[in-house]
């Protein structure tokens, strides 16, 4: 309202260029006439238009809308033109609604409901001294005018017109009142649109006994939420049925197979994907210019309204072919990248180049702007024609989701992998299902749970024969049952998965055995066996070119070196560490090594340097999507603000970095579907 009043102020008072025309456009149901009427009202009553407001619907969006020459028949009766003094031709009625417009006082035209610059420009007066102020579901740039897109209302403006609705219709009915969660849900099931809300305003009202929790489950629950907000007058459906309509066929089907995204917005690639074809950039613009789609967060992406989306999947009901085909285009897509990806976050001298992506960085990224849309999709598996690739999907993408501590997302990816591939009879990929499980909640600090995942998984791997996976799950056993202060069963743990990797061959589990086992000998109090563990893990690691994982060994080797109090050698152990990490962007680890390096300054008793790392150790934990460990550090430099006394009490314990493996999809056979995504 603030921005319609401004651009209609004759006076310019708002600060803003005067203006012929103002376009408010706006999805379906969005409130652009009610909107338009009230600014209307408003304008009148400020004694902006003295000459009044004319009103005409055009009704755009009909099967046979007003045409602009039929538009000024109405205009010029309403300015008072005898119906026989009409002229017979369209620019000589344009002429006279000019003129007489001239000899009036200022006066605004409103035009409701155009649906294209064609309808509205033969309406335009001359001159500024009139205003036109236009509704439309479409934006109409073409026009010159000042465009006032409307969005969806806020949750506490849906809220407020809920409770004002039902109170309209009974002035006793405090049900909003009385039920404000149960109401901000309602509210967020109509998608904040007015329409929807109005409705469900009216069905409350009809049914003074019905909690709006009850409603709001019904909706919930509606197999067709859509067919649910009609109340016999007004039907969100219908109002959506009018704009697609009017959609060109092409158009029309990237609507409907939009709704399929998986996630929140859907990037041009991906909707390229969905329709089997290139990035349809035009076809997103033009849906855009008819509030159909938006602009999303990311760059390249998009996003629906949820009732939108609703309605554009509904138009696939009938044609579950085309629906479940797009979605394993989708599925095939983003298990090929993903898979590529997690290769490059794994990457190490010897191992094959990426097709796609030039660098780490770039797959990251990559993973980042598709990470919604990744983890929904794997909730796909639950269909059993969808679970092969969806499963194999999860498994590329817990390494990622645990670098980025995105672990509510992970826990969800593992378990979905492993319910789904049971139930498709998968044993080796429900092995590797539970191998991930285990590892995310084991970070997630559920430790317990973690050891049960990892035992599950190796039962899974040793009844299938799979040594090579089955020493891995023994090395992050190990780390979990060190979590739980089982130290002995532990080292046991990590030196059984030595054991299997050296039987083996495997020279990177090896090192990752090595490390683990240093860290759990170190808790021992077995300090220079834990000192000459770390010092192999170290030596393989660079043998092996695998910097990232030379970081962590120089990490808990500094902290074993620590014990020994050879403060010299500690410091050095860590930078080194510091600088591969910055390298890889390991923001995570570089917190726990700067605390590292806090600790070790504070036992030397320097706490003006200790403080300095503490902090940069929170910045550190705070980019990696850690705030409780990045609060500890913050609280820690708060006690160092002076000279620190010596004192008996032990200093914090260094945190170690883990070794830690996931369980990448086993290769398909040659025959299945999909093989060439590897």
């Amino acid at each position: 309202m603030g921005r319609l009043r401004a651009a209609l102020d004759p006076s310019g008072s708002g600060g803003e260029q005067a203006v012929l025309v103002t376009a408010v456009s706006g999805l379906g149901g969005i409130g652009k006439t009610a909107l338009a009427v009230q600014a209307a009202y408003a304008a009148r009553e400020a004694g902006w238009f003295p000459g009044g407001v004319l009103f005409v619907d055009l009704h755009g969006y009909d099967e046979v809308p007003v045409t602009a020459d039929q538009a000024l028949q109405s205009l010029l009766r309403a300015l008072g033109v005898d119906p026989e003094h009409i002229p017979a031709t369209a620019d000589e009625r344009a002429g006279l609604y000019r003129s007489v417009l001239a000899d009036r006082a200022t006066m605004l035209i409103l035009a409701d409901n155009a649906s294209s610059p064609e309808q509205v420009r033969p309406l335009l007066p001359g001159g500024l001294r009139h205003r036109v102020l236009v509704t439309s579901r479409d934006r109409l740039a073409q026009l010159g005018a000042r465009l006032v897109p409307l969005d969806q209302l806020t949750p506490e403006a849906a809220y407020e017109l809920l409770d004002r609705a039902l109170m309209i219709a009974d002035p006793d009915d405090d049900r909003v009142a009385g039920e404000g969660e149960a109401a901000a849900r309602l509210a967020g099931l109509c998608g904040h649109l007015p329409l929807a809300l109005q409705i469900a305003a009216a069905l409350l009202a009809e049914d003074p006994g019905q909690s709006i929790a009850e409603f709001a489950d019904e909706l919930a629950t509606s197999y067709d939420r859509l067919a649910a907000l009609d109340d016999g007058d007004r039907s969100v459906r219908a109002a959506f049925d009018i704009s697609y309509r009017r959609l060109p066929a092409d158009q029309a089907r990237l609507l409907s197979l939009l709704a399929l995204a998986p996630g929140p917005e859907v990037s041009e690639e991906v909707a390229g994907v969905l329709v089997g074809g290139a990035p349809p950039t035009a076809g997103l613009k033009a849906l855009a210019r008819a509030h159909l789609v938006e602009r999303g967060n990311g760059r390249r992406c998009w996003r629906m309204h949820d009732l939108v989306r609703a309605f554009g999947a509904g138009r696939l009901a009938g044609d579950p072919e085309a629906r479940d085909a797009a979605r394993e285009r989708v599925l095939a897509h983003y298990y090929r990248w993903a898979d590529e990806a997690d290769d490059l976050l794994h990457w190490r001298p010897g191992k094959p180049e990426s097709a796609r992506f030039a660098h780490r960085a770039e797959a990251l990224d990559w993973l980042d702007r598709e990470r919604a849309g990744l983890v929904a999709a794997v909730q796909w598996a639950r269909e059993e024609r969808h679970a092969d690739t969806a499963v194999r999907l999860a498994l590329c993408l817990t390494g990622y989701l645990r670098w980025r501590r995105q672990l509510d997302d992970a826990i969800a990816v593992c378990a979905t992998a492993r319910e789904a591939a049971h139930g498709i009879g998968d044993r080796v990929c429900e092995a590797m299902a539970w191998h991930n499980l285990g590892t995310v909640l084991r970070a997630s600090g559920q430790v317990n749970e973690a050891v049960d995942a990892h035992l599950r998984s190796r039962d899974l791997h040793q009844d299938l024969g799979d040594r090579p996976r089955e020493a891995w799950v023994w090395n992050n056993l190990g780390n979990a049952l060190l979590d739980m202060d089982r130290v002995d069963e532990a080292i046991d743990a990590h030196t059984h998965s030595l054991d299997l990797h050296q039987d083996i061959g495997d020279r990177a589990g090896e090192a990752g055995a090595w490390n683990n086992l240093g860290t759990a000998l170190l808790v021992a109090d077995r300090v220079d066996e834990a000192i000459d563990a770390h010092i192999r893990s170290r030596d393989l690691y660079q043998t092996l070119g695998d910097r990232h994982s030379e970081a962590s060994a120089w990490n808990n080797l500094g902290n074993a070196l620590a014990r020994q109090e050879q403060t010299h050698v500690v410091t050095e152990a860590y930078h080194h560490a510091v600088v591969i990490l910055r390298e890889f962007e390991d923001w995570y680890g570089l917190g726990k090594t700067f605390e590292n390096l806090a600790i070790a300054q504070r036992n030397i008793h320097h706490p003006a340097e200790a403080r300095a790392y503490y902090l940069q150790s929170a910045d550190a934990y705070t980019r990696a999507n850690a705030p409780k460990e990045a609060a500890r550090t913050r609280a820690r430099a708060a006690t160092l603000t002076g000279p620190e006394k010596p004192t008996d009490r032990p200093a914090p314990a260094s945190p170690p970095a883990r070794t830690e493996d996931f369980a990448p999809p086993a290769p398909r056979p040659p025959d299945a579907p999909g093989t060439d995504a590897r």
